[in-house]
């Protein structure tokens, strides 16, 4: 699992918080990637978020950065040349990768997704969560993740050793 920590941590991290609200620092991420033979399946586990909390956590097509855009809009299979894309026939489950959960009341929650398609090579980058089911709403954290095409059974990612990043607040920063 990765830990979330915020853009200007001193550590960095491959899982940013932008809302700490919501994603507080030390939060952790699990995304997983199995597939083959032109399928593919993706999960997410996440804990340490606010509780009983709706989240979107759609698949988005860039790297995490500094700022929540970065990550550019979401991975479809069926690509709409107008981004951000709204029009139905591309942004819906089948076309986009949607890993919507509700937190329980320790703040832990899971999805998973299956498509019927591998993901293109170097076109889908991160894991973006919203803050509304669905994909929608702030991003309020993002996790670069280094999807591939589903060559390989079981990819975990996320499971390299990342060192808590102590963060009190924005205020205790610079002392």
């Amino acid at each position: 699992m990765a830990r979330f920590s915020p853009p200007n941590a001193f550590v960095a991290s491959r899982a940013l918080t932008y809302d700490m609200n919501l994603v507080p620092a030390g939060a952790r991420i699990e995304v997983v990637q199995r597939g083959g033979h032109g399928r593919v399946s993706v999960s997410v586990r996440v804990e340490g978020l606010a509780a009983g909390r709706a989240y979107g956590a759609p698949v988005h097509q860039g790297e995490c950065g500094g700022d929540p855009a970065a990550a550019g809009g979401h991975y479809q299979h069926r690509e709409d040349p107008v981004q951000s894309s709204m029009d139905p026939a591309c942004a819906n489950p089948e076309s986009e990768v949607w890993l919507g959960f509700t937190t329980d009341a320790h703040g832990a929650g899971a999805a998973s997704a299956r498509q019927s398609r591998e993901l293109r090579s170097g076109e889908a980058r991160s894991v973006v969560l919203h803050g509304m089911p669905g994909g929608a709403g702030a991003r309020i954290a993002c996790f670069t993740v280094p999807f591939e095409p589903a060559a390989v059974e079981s990819m975990p990612f996320g499971r390299v050793p990342v060192a808590p990043v102590p963060v009190k607040s924005p205020v205790h920063r610079g002392r």
